[in-house]
């Protein structure tokens, strides 16, 4: 046996002992909820309540997909659309009250109440210069 070895045996450097459960973890009902109460909180990222826990994010992903599933949540449907003939929309009340009307050479000045007189005066005399 000793001739079939290529290399003589080489010290070890490092040693890691891992203590605990090995295998499956197993966790208990409350367990279970209580973790995912926390995963599932506002703010909540799952990613650092697995690894708080000692668990893959994946495991913890897995555990709120089942959870949602067995909560029963209604598949997504269609909700019914009425579409309602417009209705008109009630004039403001600035719309409402008097305007008055310059009709000059083809165009329509509308002038509503509280206007600048001297800028009215300047409008109407533009439009008086290029007739």
């Amino acid at each position: 046996m000793v001739d079939h070895m290529l290399e003589p045996p080489r010290p070890v450097r490092r040693l890691e002992v891992i203590t605990g459960a090995g295998g499956r973890r197993r966790w208990s009902a409350d367990e279970k909820a209580r973790i995912l109460q926390e995963a599932t909180a506002p703010g909540a990222v799952v990613s650092e309540v697995a690894r708080r826990h000692g668990m893959s994010p994946q495991h913890l992903f897995t555990w709120r997909r089942q959870a949602k599933q067995e909560a029963g949540d209604p598949p997504l449907g269609f909700t019914p659309v009425v579409v309602a003939p417009d209705t008109p929309q009630p004039t403001p009340a600035a719309c409402r009250e008097a305007v008055i009307e310059i009709a000059i050479a083809g165009a329509i000045i509308r002038v509503p109440p509280g206007v600048d007189g001297a800028t009215l005066a300047a409008v109407l005399q533009a439009l008086k210069s290029v007739r």
